[in-house]
């Protein structure tokens, strides 16, 4: 059995002498690991690195073995970037939740079409990645909630049913609260920033914070807690460098992980 297609490394890890696995996000075969021959190598960690989009090939006497894995660069997002500490801190966040959340050689395409497009962006242009990158990463991890079977309802308001003026999400439910209607239970929902309702809207490092709060609770609680997993250290690290930039002090990474809330 084998493929070949363009593939986006989310991971690879020293194995034997001078040999790697490899963990590569495909849009048409979905999540797969092989072991990348020379992955260790001064050459070789210069194709596996993390974010790189390549021309993968995949190989296996049976469709169940973990294959060999061998690709040519296409582009080099990290290198591009590793002086720039919140692109870089972007990136890996992003690898990491989708190497770590998605079942193994299940096709996601809009999951991988979004990540390609996000790491192509963020390397090309770290300024943007700095300024507006972040509303884009929520919504991404939005699309990725929704893709494992999370998604949210933020259509209406789960108490009226009106969708003006929704601005809260309830964190047992996931369903969007109007401000009118929140009440008594406000200091218990999460903010649900302008930015996610309208992508028109940047919003400030403030909002970036909440949407990454809102996500952070669901990617907790479902995609990762029902796996007995943490979240990512990488997406950890990007949540406290934006509550720096927020001027917010970072939530207690022992209770709150991602960035959770209570129910």
């Amino acid at each position: 059995m084998e493929w070949e297609a363009p593939a986006l490394v989310l991971s690879a890890v020293p194995y034997g002498e001078g040999s790697a696995i490899a963990h590569v996000l495909t849009g048409e075969y979905g999540l797969y690991h092989g072991l990348a021959r020379g992955g260790s190598s001064s050459r070789g960690r210069a194709v596996w690195q993390t974010g790189n989009l390549v021309r993968a090939r995949w190989t296996a006497r049976l469709p169940e073995q973990l294959g060999n894995i061998t690709a040519e660069t296409v582009h080099a997002s990290a290198a591009r970037i590793l002086d720039a500490p919140l692109p870089l801190a972007m990136l890996a966040s992003l690898c990491a939740l989708a190497d770590d959340c998605l079942p193994e050689r299940e096709p996601h395409p809009a999951i991988f079409q979004g990540l390609a497009s996000l790491l192509a962006r963020i390397s090309l242009d770290p300024q943007w990645a700095a300024a507006e990158a972040m509303p884009e990463i929520v919504r991404w991890e939005l699309l990725l909630l929704s893709e494992l079977g999370f998604g949210l309802d933020l259509t209406h308001c789960a108490l009226g049913g009106g969708s003006d003026d929704l601005r809260w999400v309830s964190p047992r439910t996931g369903r969007a609260v109007s401000d009118e209607r929140a009440g008594e239970w406000r200091s218990r929902l999460l903010p649900l920033p302008g930015f996610v309702l309208h992508p028109d809207q940047v919003g400030t490092p403030v909002d970036w914070y909440d949407g990454l709060r809102l996500t952070g609770h669901f990617l907790q609680r479902d995609a990762f807690g029902q796996r007995h997993r943490p979240v990512p250290e990488a997406r950890c690290r990007l949540l406290d460098m934006i509550a720096r930039e927020a001027d917010i002090p970072p939530p207690d990474a022992s209770a709150e992980g991602a960035g959770g809330a209570t129910d």
